[in-house]
Order: C-alpha cells, then sequence, then structure tokens
C-alpha cells in the first residue's frame, strides 16, 4: 500500500519579513513533513530553487532569523544562509557548526518512476520521491531543529551559533557553494566545522576523491583521403593523445601513495567521450574527446596536467610542421575540489559520538566538502540515505535514516549548549 503525500508547498511562498511567529507555526513540525513540503517544489537543476528558498526564508524569518540570499548572475537562483546565533546577548555568530546542503536534484528524463516523482509517496518503511536522499532529507531534518535551536538561543542557552546553508547547482558543478562562502569571508563569519548531509547511510565520510572534467579539441587540415599528405588528421591525432591519457592513467594507478579507504585507492583518469571526422572519404579536421580526473586529495591536477601539456606541445609542433594552422586545445570544463580529513580530527571525533560509530570511511563521489575545507572549515559528509539510490528511478530514504538523522541533529543541538 502506498500513501502519496503532497501539501502543495509552493502555495505558501511570498511571506514578508514581518511575518508573525503564527506563521511559523503553519510550517511543518517534523523532518518527514518537511521532506514532503520540500518535495513538492521542482528544484532540477536546470529549473529556479528560487520557490523552495523564498519558502525556507520566510520559515526563518518568522522564527525571527536573517538569513542572506546570494544569487547567480540571472537571479534565477540562490543560496540561503542563515544562523542561529549564540551568547546571552545572541550575538556570537562566528563558530558554531554549518549543516549544508544542496536544493536542486537530478533530472527525471526517461526515467521509470511508480509514483510521482515530486510528490513523497511512503511505501512500507521508505519515502520515495526525487530528492529523497540526494538530498533533501537532510535539509528536512536540519529545518526541523531550527525552531528549538531558536529557543535555546532566546534563553541564553546556546553557547554555539548553529548555521544552515541551502546551496544551488550542485549538481551540475557544485557552483553556488563558493558564493556562501565569499559571502561568509566578507562577512567575517568563520564557522569551526561543517556537516555535509550527502547520503552515507548516516555514517561517518572523512574525504573525498576531487574532480575535474576536460574537454580537448584537436584542430587539423581537411583534405581528400586520397591525398592525405595535404592535410593533418585531427583524428589521428587525437587518438595519440587519448592513447596517451591512458597511459597515464595507468601510471598513477601504480603510484606508491595509495589510500586503501577509497573503494579505488588510487586517482583515476578516464576517457569519456570522443567525435570527430565527416566522411570516410574526407581528412578530418576536427576530432574533440573529454576526460575525468579524480584526484586523491593529496594530489593535484598538477600531477595529470603537466605530463599532458608537454604531450600536446610535442603532437602540436608536429602538427604546426605541416600545417601551421592547426592547433590543440585543452579545456577545463568542471572543477570540483578533493575534500580532506587533514584537519578534521576533532570533528570525527564529536561526530563519532554522535551517530555511535566511529568508522571512518572516504568515497570517489565529489561533494560541496571540498569547497569547505578549501575555505579552512573541517567538514565531514553524514546524512539520511544511500549514494546507491542517489540519481535513480524511485529514489528513496528509508524512515529509519531520518529517524537516526534527527537524532544525531538533536545530540549536536545538545553540543552547541555545551561550554567551548
Amino acid at each position: 500500500m502506498s500513501v502519496s503525500i503532497n501539501d502543495n508547498p509552493q502555495s505558501t511562498n511570498g511571506h514578508t519579513a514581518d511575518a508573525s511567529h503564527s506563521l511559523a507555526n503553519s510550517y511543518p513540525s517534523n523532518s518527514i513533513d518537511w521532506l514532503t513540503r520540500l518535495m513538492g517544489f521542482n528544484t532540477v537543476s536546470r529549473y529556479s530553487n528560487l520557490a523552495l528558498i523564498e519558502d525556507v526564508q520566510a520559515y526563518c524569518q518568522a522564527l525571527g532569523l536573517q538569513p542572506t540570499l546570494t544569487h547567480n548572475i540571472e537571479h534565477t537562483k540562490a543560496n540561503l544562509f542563515v544562523t542561529v546565533p549564540a551568547g546571552a546577548a545572541q550575538e556570537i555568530v562566528s563558530g558554531g557548526v554549518v549543516l549544508s546542503g544542496h536544493t536542486d536534484v537530478v533530472p527525471v528524463d526517461g526515467q521509470d518512476w511508480d509514483s510521482d516523482p515530486f510528490a513523497a509517496t511512503i511505501r512500507g518503511d521508505k519515502l520515495y520521491g526525487r530528492g529523497a536522499c540526494d538530498m533533501k532529507g537532510f535539509i528536512a531534518c536540519a529545518l526541523s531543529i531550527v525552531p528549538e535551536a531558536v529557543r535555546l538561543s532566546n534563553a541564553g542557552k546556546l553557547k554555539r551559533p548553529l548555521h544552515l546553508a541551502l546551496s544551488f547547482d550542485e549538481e551540475v558543478g557544485c557552483l553556488g557553494a563558493p558564493l556562501i562562502l565569499a559571502d561568509l569571508a566578507e562577512r567575517g563569519i568563520t564557522p569551526d566545522y561543517c556537516i555535509v548531509g550527502e547520503p552515507t547511510s548516516m555514517s561517518m565520510v572523512v574525504a573525498h576523491k576531487g574532480i575535474s572534467v576536460y574537454r580537448c579539441r584537436v584542430h587539423g587540415k581537411s583534405a581528400h583521403s586520397s591525398l592525405t599528405a595535404q592535410g593533418v588528421n585531427a583524428i589521428s591525432y587525437a587518438s595519440q593523445l587519448v592513447g596517451y591519457v591512458d597511459s597515464l592513467a595507468e601510471r598513477i594507478s601504480r603510484r606508491d601513495d595509495v589510500d586503501a579507504l577509497f573503494d579505488v585507492p588510487y586517482s583515476t583518469l578516464s576517457v569519456g567521450t570522443i567525435k570527430g571526422g565527416t566522411a570516410t572519404n574526407i581528412v578530418p579536421n576536427l576530432c574533440e574527446f573529454t576526460f575525468d580526473y579524480r584526484n586523491l586529495p593529496h594530489m593535484t591536477q598538477d600531477d595529470i596536467l603537466v605530463p599532458i601539456e608537454e604531450k600536446i606541445a610535442e603532437l602540436r609542433a608536429t602538427m604546426q610542421a605541416r600545417a601551421p594552422e592547426t592547433d590543440i586545445e585543452l579545456l577545463q570544463e568542471e572543477s570540483v575540489p578533493a575534500m580532506t580529513d587533514a584537519d578534521s580530527a576533532a570533528l570525527q571525533t564529536l561526530v563519532a559520538g554522535l551517530i555511535d560509530d566511529d568508522a571512518r570511511h572516504k568515497v570517489g563521489y565529489a561533494t560541496e566538502g571540498g569547497q569547505f575545507t578549501n575555505a579552512g572549515i573541517p567538514t565531514i559528509i553524514c546524512g539520511p540515505g544511500s549514494i546507491e539510490q542517489a540519481h535513480k528511478a524511485n529514489e528513496f530514504v528509508p524512515l529509519d535514516d531520518m529517524t537516526r538523522c534527527d537524532a544525531f541533529l538533536a545530540r549536536l543541538l545538545t553540543h552547541c549548549q555545551a561550554d567551548a
């Protein structure tokens, strides 16, 4: 038996900053209802997330908080950052813990869903819908504890501030979080820690690989295939470069500085797409291919860029000796930094006690966590649901994981009441 639960949250947008506490009472009071509300917003990355952000903004304002929005250039999307201040005078806004989550979700196009992907549906012990685990489930849990955090703040019992960071466009390159971090730096807000609530089945992930995506364009010179000496074959030169990338990937896999906590304990380099040519009887003048590099936290882009650029220079010289107008371009299309565990020992110890599990994991996928660690904020990843369910049809989050996340954040709130 399935139960569809959708309370049409989009009808609640447009509240003003002077919204009363009664407005806050009209919002969900628990994480499941919050998740239901959030999933009703279609925030696939190609669409705006403003309706969801403005709904959360009104909720925070009704609780007496002052959220800050940072927008993309087109002002079609926004991040939200809000602080529940600490101290008897409610003046402490630095330090404390950031609860971070992205509001965008991946598309459902071409997927065979058993229920409306944008309406939360409970079947058995799972809640189904796009974003259930990736990662509106964590956001829902975070939003549900804000009223209690505000109550403690108003009573002067909160010793460390609690921050909430909601971003846009994580799924298409982690584009939103850098704007949040730049705004915090400008305002002098320096959180102690960050917890990114990506789906980990409520286990602790302490590091992840970085991702860099490159597009290589080889510009040759066309000629009739019976006169190959008059042309420069772009596909042939591209294939030499593809072969070099593959050989470099093999060398990287044999390095001694591996990390056994990762499923794939070494950095990887992989060609993903290739296209070129017009017809069999034409020497092709263009071929392009893409590849991605997933690096261990201690490795950098230079570990592959330097040798690849040297190979490109070698091939370019050979091509241009035959036709000066030929060239090879290397363009970076995406770059998400690795998340290191180098400075998060204290945070790991704290989280291990809050989830009653001291296991440390490292993963190959990337998150906004690397951007937080690059900004000097020790970060771990811990959230409800499994990454195995993310991006798939019938995405779900176990209800038990939501309960466990609620308990985890409640314990974190208790920690924020303790003397520093």
